[in-house]
């Protein structure tokens, strides 16, 4: 793959990885709750998780995944109630543990940058849109392994950058002082984001019910 290819492929990926999302505002609610080594482990998981829906999707396995719309609507449906849960423990937990002292778990960080990424089955849906541009038969394993990484360490590169950027601000302070509120703030907004996400999933799965109803 000449290097072209992958400055387009690099630079697709980090629009991607840019994009604000739920992924952003993790990564920043476990910055602020943790502090830099959280935000980062968090960061690292969820590059770890994107990698590797990257290297399904250029090994071709992608359309065993999508072929299957249940498998597909699963894996939203999990992805949304793992954001509730993540929610929830904002909203709730930080009423009831009120303290000066914030503790810094970087496994739990790392566990859930790993589970929005790899519940999140339209990270796959893009990759498939990016790599089809650049996918070829001739191809080598090498080539699809390089991709896969690369992608991997472009996500886990921009939000170690914000982990990074963020703790070293007194702006993280300011948040630590306020932190029942921000963390109620960002409880309720991924909350919300989780509601829409399963209302669309279940919306198309109706539709494509009542498809298959009046096509019979």
């Amino acid at each position: 793959m000449d290097i072209n290819s992958l400055i387009m492929i690099s630079l697709a990926c980090a629009a991607g990885a840019i994009s604000p999302g739920p992924s952003l505002i993790v990564v920043i609610r476990n910055t602020i709750a943790g502090g830099r080594k959280q935000g980062v482990m968090t960061a690292i998981g969820h590059g770890i998780g994107l990698g590797l829906y990257a290297l399904i999707a250029v090994m071709g396995l992608a359309s065993l995944v999508l072929a299957n719309e249940k498998v597909f609507t699963i894996l939203q449906l999990i992805g949304a109630i793992v954001l509730i849960l993540l929610s929830f423990n904002m909203i709730f937990h930080s009423t009831l543990k009120i303290s000066n002292q914030y503790t810094v778990s970087g496994r739990q960080g790392f566990i859930e940058g790993f589970m929005i990424s790899f519940l999140n089955p339209k990270i796959l849906v893009f990759f498939l849109a990016v790599f089809s541009q650049f996918i070829n038969q001739e191809i080598t394993n090498y080539n699809r392994f390089i991709i896969g990484f690369l992608a991997g360490i472009i996500d886990i590169t921009w939000y170690v950058l914000v982990a990074v950027a963020l703790s070293g601000t007194r702006l993280i302070e300011r948040f630590k002082a306020n932190k029942r509120l921000v963390d109620r703030s960002i409880g309720l907004a991924l909350f919300f984001l989780a509601i829409i996400l399963i209302i669309r999933t279940l919306k198309i799965e109706i539709f494509q019910g009542l498809g298959v109803v009046a096509n019979g």
